[in-house]
């Protein structure tokens, strides 16, 4: 039987530094903490409906098989679709939180055409911040 696909459940990022992760992703895109455990090197961050896992690197439930951040990733980007999508006032917010930001321009995802913009975590993952489809913007 072919699986039928709701959503996307979670990501996981293996983090050199998973405390400094924590606060980007928290203070500059907005997740909250959901549930840390120190003792497998795993934080798990709320972001919407998803989560997104931070796995420290060398932790107990690290892979080493799955290559090391900074090392050419496994993982091209991860999007998060965002209510709020001002490119304006997301830059200055992400600036001041540290971010690199990228390209911005109209990208088609989950709900079809829409405008986005990249940007750069401290450890050089790549994000992008879907704004609201053209059918319903």
């Amino acid at each position: 039987m072919k699986p039928i696909i709701r959503d996307i459940d979670h990501v996981v990022i293996r983090a050199a530094n998973p405390e400094a992760l924590k606060r980007f992703y928290c203070d500059a895109l907005g997740c909250e903490s959901e549930k840390d455990q120190p003792e497998l090197g795993l934080t798990q961050l709320r972001a919407g409906r998803a989560l997104i896992d931070l796995l420290a690197v060398g932790g107990p439930l690290d892979r080493a098989q799955s290559g090391a951040p900074g090392t050419g990733r496994n993982m091209d980007h991860l999007c998060l679709r965002v209510e709020n999508y001002d490119p304006a006032r997301l830059r200055v917010h992400l600036e001041a939180h540290g971010a690199t930001l990228g390209e911005e321009g109209r990208r088609y995802g989950a709900e079809g055409y829409g405008p986005s913009l990249y940007l750069f975590d401290p450890e050089g993952n790549m994000v992008e911040l879907k704004g609201p489809p053209e059918t319903l913007a």
